[in-house]
């Protein structure tokens, strides 16, 4: 008698598929498959980084637009290939300078040299702050320009501290020029891990193409070697050779041929520049009050120099209601 099959638990007869182990997942068909969604934050991200990447391609490759020098004696030169006419420049008169007779005269003699062709140096101005190293360049580049024709003219440019990489741009744009240019910086100094000094340095002198015959450049800082002594004591103190080191960061002031030295001024240099100061403009007071009243001012601001006489005599002059008008 045939024996009848034996029952077999449910899915588990011979021809029942086996199971898949746990854990594989079935595939889905082409084209199922989701697309994850999109975080707005990182599309924010990816905009904010193509806008940084586009500016700064547009700093490093300023465009360069022809300027007329004609309509202006100065100019304030932007990054971007920008320069900017200054129809009024803020000076004062150099017979109001007081105090820095040696440095005007090496000043002017370096500047008439240059206006006319002949060979000078680039100049770095350090020293006291508010003794007139900014005013000097200003009311140097004024007084020649008084007596030359309009064709003949120095073109004064100045370029702020924070704009010294785009230094070789704006080289590149005064080269072709007939005029001859005094290129400018006020304030000249680098802290920390700045290394923007080292464009200067090929600026001025070591490049291949070198500065153009028509530019000089004139730069103020409190400091001689434009570096903050610390910098120095640190490459001194960490550096494996630390001459080296040093050698390479004070150079640049080795790059300027005319150093002028500003020290702090007398007591008498600062009374008498008050007193040029109010014979100039007119400012009628009694000569024993205004000694007192002028020393009793610089004692309060706990210094001497010709920024603290023009701030005293600002006050003089606004008390009696005096107008200094400035040429």
């Amino acid at each position: 008698m045939p024996k009848k099959p034996s029952k077999s638990p449910a899915g588990k007869g011979p021809n029942t598929p086996a199971k898949k182990p746990a854990g594989v997942a079935a595939k889905r068909p082409k084209g199922a498959a989701k697309a994850a969604p999109v975080d707005p934050s990182q599309e924010r991200i990816v905009r904010a980084l193509e806008t940084i990447a586009a500016h700064l391609s547009a700093q490093g490759n300023p465009t360069l637009e022809p300027e007329s020098f004609e309509r202006a004696d100065a100019f304030v030169w932007h990054p971007n290939g920008r320069l900017a006419a200054v129809p009024r420049v803020s000076r004062v008169e150099l017979f109001l300078l007081k105090g820095v007779d040696r440095m005007r005269d090496i000043l002017m003699e370096n500047t008439e040299r240059f206006a006319n062709g002949l060979p000078a140096n680039n100049a770095l101005l350090w020293g006291a702050r508010g003794m007139g190293k900014s005013s000097l360049v200003k009311a140097a580049h004024a007084s020649l320009n008084a007596e030359r024709n309009p064709t003949d003219k120095l073109k004064l440019i100045e370029i702020h501290r924070e704009d010294i990489e785009s230094l070789p741009a704006l080289m590149e744009c005064l080269r072709a020029s007939s005029f001859r240019f005094i290129v400018f910086c006020d304030d000249l100094s680098f802290d920390g891990n700045d290394a923007s000094y080292k464009s200067l340095k090929a600026v001025l002198e070591g490049g291949i193409e070198g500065r153009p015959e028509n530019v000089i450049l004139y730069a103020t800082s409190n400091r001689r070697h434009l570096l903050a002594r610390e910098m120095i004591e640190n490459e001194r103190s960490t550096a494996i050779n630390p001459g080296e080191a040093v050698e390479e960061k004070v150079s640049l002031s080795d790059r300027f041929g005319l150093w002028l030295g500003f020290h702090r001024c007398s007591q008498d240099e600062y009374l008498a520049m008050v007193r040029g100061y109010c014979s100039h403009f007119g400012i009628k007071i009694d000569d024993e009050a205004l000694e007192r009243e002028a020393l009793e001012w610089s004692t309060t601001r706990g210094s001497r120099s010709g920024r603290v006489a023009w701030q005293f005599v600002q006050e003089l002059a606004g008390r009696l209601g005096v107008k200094l008008t400035m040429m």
